[in-house]
């Protein structure tokens, strides 16, 4: 039969750990050091782990604790919602900071508007934004992170998603590039190109598109992040496509960089923002999509 979980054990693990000693944890729940130390037998016993060792005059926690810590306090939060009144929340005495997976263009670009919505609505609480990466799957179901936004791609069926906008393909070049003014399909193919990709692709819509006009370009160089893909592209006559919501961002900032429209019939790149299910209905993180969304509407 499965283990039979004390949630109060649960709730003084995360002061004990948060404090980081017996005295501090016994003051925050009114009890003497030693009622304390024996909660903290009964955690080790309901965990199998010492959870916190001596190491000179202090307590550390061992690996199996700072494991726990992790997802202790989303645990604390669940069980909250689990019991309060569907009307009961109030995004001005929010404390939470939500850690959200984008690139890096579009964090600069956007960051700025959601912390300004956010400071306004719930001054208390935060953004924590952290660069692409592979296994957003995973991220969003272990909890470390709370909401991905980026393309639309094959997600695993468990993840909720919900469409932010779409954005079509444009391309930077330097100022003075030679393509400038006489950009055809044929001329996109003269000059070598930059793909941004965090998992190395060389491919995408725009060969697509070259390819159904018997034409194909040279991709030179694959890079993983904008911010060294445009610094590249200032010095050089590399092209430089990407999508158009994150020439938004590029505009903000004035590089010495030049828009050019692609003469091809691209297909649309769907924005979406991507979260597990499990937070579907906690009224802090849906507050947050919601909030999300409207900003974007707005800015359409």
């Amino acid at each position: 039969m499965p283990q039979k979980i004390d949630f109060n054990l649960i709730y003084a693990l995360n002061l004990l750990l948060e404090e980081g000693s017996v005295s501090g944890a016994a003051e925050k729940m009114n009890l003497s050091a030693p009622a304390m130390s024996r909660i903290l037998g009964r955690i080790r016993r309901q965990f199998d782990d010492p959870i916190m060792v001596r190491a000179g005059k202090h307590l550390v926690p061992t690996p199996r604790a700072l494991e726990l810590k992790r997802q202790l306090g989303e645990i604390i939060e669940q069980a909250a919602a689990l019991i309060a009144p569907n009307d009961a929340f109030e995004p001005g005495k929010l404390t939470r900071t939500f850690t959200i997976r984008a690139n890096d263009i579009f964090i600069g670009a956007l960051a700025g508007g959601l912390l300004e919505t956010l400071r306004d609505m719930a001054p208390l609480s935060g953004l924590k934004f952290i660069a692409e990466s592979d296994g957003e799957d995973d991220a969003l179901r272990s909890g470390k992170v709370d909401l991905v936004i980026g393309s639309s791609r094959d997600w695993h069926p468990e993840i909720k998603t919900q469409s932010l906008f779409t954005s079509t393909f444009q391309a930077l070049v330097r100022p003075g590039h030679p393509i400038i003014g006489r950009v055809t399909p044929e001329t996109l193919t003269h000059y070598p190109h930059i793909s941004v990709s965090r998992r190395g692709r060389t491919q995408g819509p725009i060969d697509d598109a070259l390819r159904d006009l018997g034409l194909q370009r040279n991709v030179a160089l694959t890079l993983p992040g904008f911010h060294s893909a445009m610094m590249l592209t200032m010095k050089s006559d590399f092209i430089l496509p990407l999508p158009r919501h994150v020439l938004q961002g590029v505009s903000n900032i004035h590089l010495p960089l030049a828009e050019i429209e692609l003469p091809l019939e691209l297909e649309s790149v769907f924005i979406v923002q991507a979260w597990h299910p499990r937070l579907d209905r906690d009224p802090a993180h849906r507050w947050l999509r919601q909030t999300i969304k409207q900003f974007f509407l707005q800015r359409e």
